[in-house]
């Protein structure tokens, strides 16, 4: 059985990672930790919650500890998730450690972030445009970054950050080592990765796409009068933390004001809200002081809230790849997790194209079947497909 102590890493970390509990490492640190190790560039690939943020921060503070040389720049798609990949990197940290991060997000304040970047921060976290303004600002100087890491890529690209992600790397070092991970690995991502990585270290864990297999999700067809009914109905069975998927910010707010509404404690989250108060909700969520999150896709990728029992995707997701992504909030480190789709009729193109995603063989029937006329199919194994049909929806 590896362990961590395998890896031959400073002391210091190795005490960090003891007092954490950090003993056998996952199987995506595994494979990556060695291989980032002997400088290699990696294309990895793996389901959410499945310790990537390790993977690549373990490499780059060895790196940094044993060579003075070593600067390393992480770029994220969301401010949640850069706030979360430096504070797990912090926590590798020893009270004394001398190492300093910086996270460069919207949001925050710009004048703070550059007294910090002052300092020469050894590691910079960042979403893509408030890396590209500090460039412009000539407050951040990447050239010495000879460590990258592109975190959920696919999400970067989906949200048009191509051209941003080539400005950061015409920057940083040309003799350096390149760490892409993302949840799924369509053409665009192998076509950036032929761009920017040297030779690098193919990594799947598990099948791409795929769900985890303590998930267990259903869709529900129903009129769309009867959505909020059923949503309802679907919180207080499961009487636990839930975050619940909307399209749009002011859907968002209405819906977390219905749901108060009706005795079920919720707040919202969107990409207008400021910083601190995104930051206040999801501290609060963690602490138990609500139960349901309302999001749009912001949420769907960098929050880690362990104990999300259950997903509802009031609306279906614009982007088909998005869907994975928002249900592995729930079922997190081998908890059991629920994910239910609330769908009508005109949502069957939709429910096909996810079905596709999951289970490319098993969907080519449900593609061919006339819209409006779901199969009915018996509840399957734990991470498959499966459709609920439900009293109400048969009687609209």
């Amino acid at each position: 059985m590896t362990t961590f102590q395998d890896f031959a890493l400073p002391e210091a970390l190795q005490h960090k990672l003891d007092a954490l509990g950090f003993d056998k490492p996952t199987p995506v640190q595994e494979r990556a930790i060695p291989a980032a190790l002997e400088h290699r560039d990696i294309l990895g690939s793996a389901q959410t919650g499945t310790g990537k943020t390790a993977a690549f921060s373990i490499p780059l503070l060895t790196k940094i500890m044993n060579h003075a040389d070593v600067y390393g720049i992480i770029v994220t798609p969301t401010r949640e998730l850069a706030l979360q990949v430096d504070e797990q990197i912090r926590a590798f940290l020893s009270a004394k450690s001398k190492i300093r991060s910086v996270v460069l997000i919207g949001g925050a304040s710009i004048e703070r972030q550059v007294q910090a970047l002052g300092k020469r921060p050894k590691i910079v976290v960042g979403t893509p445009g408030r890396i590209i303004d500090h460039l412009e600002r000539k407050s951040l100087d990447l050239s010495g970054f000879n460590y990258v890491v592109l975190d959920e890529t696919d999400r970067m690209l989906d949200m048009g950050f191509s051209a941003p992600i080539a400005e950061i790397f015409s920057h940083v070092s040309k003799e350096r080592q390149t760490l892409l991970f993302s949840a799924t690995l369509p053409k665009n991502i192998q076509k950036i990765s032929a761009q920017y990585l040297q030779n690098p270290v193919r990594i799947e864990m598990g099948q791409v796409n795929s769900v985890g297999d303590n998930i267990v999700q259903s869709t529900q067809f129903v009129s769309k009068d009867g959505k909020f009914e059923m949503l309802v109905d679907a919180l207080r069975e499961h009487d636990q933390s839930a975050i619940v998927f909307m399209n749009s910010k002011f859907a968002t707010e209405k819906m977390a004001k219905r749901l108060k509404s009706a005795g079920i404690t919720a707040e919202a989250i969107h990409g207008d809200l400021r910083q601190s108060k995104r930051e206040r909700v999801i501290s609060n969520l963690r602490d138990n002081k609500f139960r349901v999150l309302v999001a749009t896709d912001v949420a769907a990728r960098g929050i880690d809230v362990p104990h999300i029992h259950q997903v509802i995707n009031f609306d279906l997701p614009r982007q088909t790849e998005d869907y994975i992504h928002r249900i592995g909030r729930t079922g997190r480190n081998g908890a059991q997790g629920i994910a239910l789709n609330l769908a009508t009729r005109d949502d069957m193109e939709k429910l096909n194209d996810i079905e596709r995603l999951i289970n490319p063989n098993a969907a080519k029937s449900a593609h061919n079947r006339p819209a409006g006329k779901p199969a009915r199919k018996k509840p399957q194994a734990k991470g498959r497909w499966r459709n609920k049909k439900s009293n109400r929806a048969r009687a609209a």
